[in-house]
């Protein structure tokens, strides 16, 4: 008598249990399908950065629409070129305004080869600066060609685009000569290549 009773508590326990595997196992079958299914619903949010994609979602006749390419093609070439133009033009202003002042240089002659300053001074004077004076510098010997400017001064970017315009190394002034009159100075010694040639 003891087991009827019992089993018949038991039978209530266990059909609510299988309602409740049967709830869940409809949840997550809409789960999945939702899931999938957002999916192709996700691409009108995608256009939803546009103007159009907010009435097209409203609507259901027009959210068929924006999947189509041509709506969503066309705003981006509207909507994107016209800040793609300002960025452009925005970075070239700046590229050319240095170098726009050229300091005057003083050639000296550190190398075994006579006449070195003076053609120096010529290549130097054909490259846009203004040769102040030439010589021979006898002060020590100078390991390579180099142009020497006055550090915290407009020359430096000056000597750095004369460097680069004769393919030398560039340096602040030296103890030796840092007492000399304003200006860059350059000092040639046997490794002097002058300009690239343009051939």
């Amino acid at each position: 008598m003891t087991s009827p009773e019992s089993a018949s508590p038991s039978r209530p326990a266990k059909a609510a249990g299988f309602a409740l595997l049967g709830v869940a196992a409809v949840a997550l079958v809409i789960g999945v399908i939702s899931l999938f299914g957002g999916g192709s619903e996700d691409t009108p949010p995608a256009a939803e950065g546009t103007s159009t994609a907010p009435p097209a979602q409203t609507t259901t006749v027009v959210s068929e629409q924006p999947p189509a390419s041509t709506p969503s093609s066309a705003p981006p070439a509207t909507t994107t070129a016209s800040p793609t133009v300002p960025a452009t033009t925005t970075p070239p202003p700046p590229v050319t305004q240095p170098g726009a002042t050229k300091a005057p240089v003083r050639v000296y002659n550190n190398s075994t080869i006579t006449g070195l300053a003076s053609k120096a001074s010529d290549e130097v004077r054909g490259n846009g600066w203004t040769v102040a004076e030439t010589g021979n510098y006898s002060g020590g010997t100078i390991p390579t060609t180099t142009v020497y400017f006055r550090p915290g001064t407009e020359e430096e970017a000056s000597a750095k685009e004369l460097a680069a315009a004769l393919r030398a190394r560039v340096e602040p002034r030296f103890d030796g000569i840092q007492s000399a009159a304003a200006g860059i100075i350059l000092i040639v010694t046997n490794d002097y290549q002058g300009p690239a040639k343009n051939k």
